[in-house]
């Protein structure tokens, strides 16, 4: 069967210059962009969730039906030959000469017959039913290309959750760690009764506040690990069946994407193709309502027997046999076929809108993950400085403190704003990796083209 075809040339109205239907663009959505994280467990969790996700298997039964709504389309405007066999016994009364009574005769019937009826085609009324059922189901096939690529991005968005916490519940534990030091060197001095050299029992209770802020900052990221566990697990199929296994930390940022990416990289998102779709199935929908107002021509034939014997059944000196055709025109229909076809009409124009928005949207889309990846690369830049001089600050702070040429207030300002400028790097590392697989959802894959 023809599909309908492309309506590329109808975006050039909205689009940006730089798009171009190019044969390499419709190779389709590219899966390898998992790739680039080089984590293992990321990329065995979201083959785990292809397998197993219940509303991904609801969308493959959906793909299923149109398949098939798309077959028994392609049957019509062909020849319908059925086939069949028929018995009867009758029984007749008449009513007879007077005195005589009644009179009643019984006899049987048989025959086996082969029915063929044929519709003409000949103004493709019957052919663009099928098209735009064809379009139909490519249109369901990208939409459940479109599915898998978000469950895709999904899981990794959770799974990046998951060790970002698991991150944070380590940080969390080293900050009790260095707090607790810190607490304990001033318990000393206190109890030593050296108040000029940081032992006052202010400075005591300042220590026992960090640490409880950050037994607090400890239970609040274990909740989230537990939380993003829990959702990753239902994700994938696997909830409440077991843990998820995740990295200890996140996987280091791939490569800056390349300059210039081309425009083509677009038309492997699966929204656009479905969305294009869409409009090629209503496109031939109203081509369908048009021709609804011709006449209709069809062929009807059948041959067989008809005997009184059951034995005489297959002989052809019983047979029986005949052949018609009707042109069928439709005069009076109270508005129906005209309102159909303005409805077909209104349709397409709505599907046409709706590619553009989806174009334009995809654009906007890249446009932002590409903005925030610089602003973000700048961020991580300046909190990884700002975590490292916070480190060496407190250091030295420490020296200070135990050497007694510095107070405990500058070594537990030191020391909060290490943890505090560690765990936004671990945040901001974290929003990077969402970044970048924004940018591969948006562009329907990894930034280079690979042809079927």
């Amino acid at each position: 069967m023809v599909k309908p075809p492309g309506v590329e040339g109808d975006l050039e109205k909205v689009i940006p210059a730089g798009w171009s239907a190019t044969a390499e663009a419709q190779a389709g959505i590219d899966a390898q962009w998992l790739e680039r994280f080089k984590d293992r467990r990321l990329e065995a969790l979201v083959a785990e969730g292809l397998k197993n996700n219940g509303s991904l298997q609801a969308s493959a039964e959906r793909l299923r039906q149109a398949q098939q709504r798309s077959r028994i389309s392609a049957s019509a405007g062909r020849p319908q030959v059925g086939a069949g066999i028929a018995g009867s016994r009758q029984r007749s009364i008449f009513l007879g000469i007077p005195g005589v009574g009644v009179e009643s005769t019984t006899f049987n019937t048989f025959g086996v017959s082969i029915e063929a009826s044929w519709e003409l085609d000949l103004w493709g009324r019957i052919r663009a039913g099928r098209k735009a059922d064809l379009a139909a189901f490519e249109s369901q096939a990208w939409q459940y290309r479109a599915a898998e690529s978000s469950l895709q991005a999904q899981i990794a968005r959770a799974y990046l959750a998951l060790v970002e916490s698991k991150q944070q519940v380590a940080l969390a534990e080293k900050s009790i760690e260095i707090v607790t030091v810190t607490r304990d060197s001033i318990a000393d001095r206190f109890n030593s009764a050296l108040s000029d050299e940081g032992g006052t029992g202010a400075q005591y209770r300042v220590a026992e506040s960090d640490i409880a802020s950050a037994r607090a900052e400890l239970a609040r990221w274990k909740g989230q690990q537990d939380s993003a566990a829990r959702q990753l697990e239902i994700m994938i199929g696997r909830y409440p069946s077991g843990a998820v296994d995740a990295s200890a930390s996140l996987p280091a940022l791939p490569p800056v994407p390349p300059v210039g990416l081309p425009s083509e990289l677009l038309l492997r998102r699966p929204d656009i193709l479905a969305a294009e779709r869409g409009y090629a199935e209503s496109a031939q929908r109203e081509v369908e309502a048009i021709k609804a107002v011709y006449p209709a021509f069809s062929l009807t034939g059948s041959t067989g027997t008809q005997t009184l014997e059951l034995s005489n059944i297959l002989s052809s000196d019983f047979g029986i046999w005949s052949l018609g055709s009707a042109l069928t025109q439709p005069l009076l229909t109270g508005g129906r076929i005209k309102a159909e076809r303005i409805s077909r009409e209104s349709e397409a124009n709505a599907r046409l809108i709706e590619l553009h928005d989806v174009v334009i949207g995809a654009f906007g889309e890249v446009e932002t993950a590409l903005a925030a990846e610089q602003y973000l690369r700048a961020q991580v830049s300046a909190t990884q400085e700002a975590a490292r001089l916070a480190l060496e600050a407190t250091e030295a702070a420490r020296l200070d403190y135990q050497s007694g040429t510095s107070d405990v207030q500058t070594l537990l300002a030191a020391e909060s704003r290490y943890i505090l400028a560690s765990s936004s790097l671990v945040s901001l590392q974290r929003l990077s990796l969402d970044n970048r697989i924004n940018l591969h959802l948006a562009l329907g894959g990894d930034y280079t083209l690979h042809q079927k």
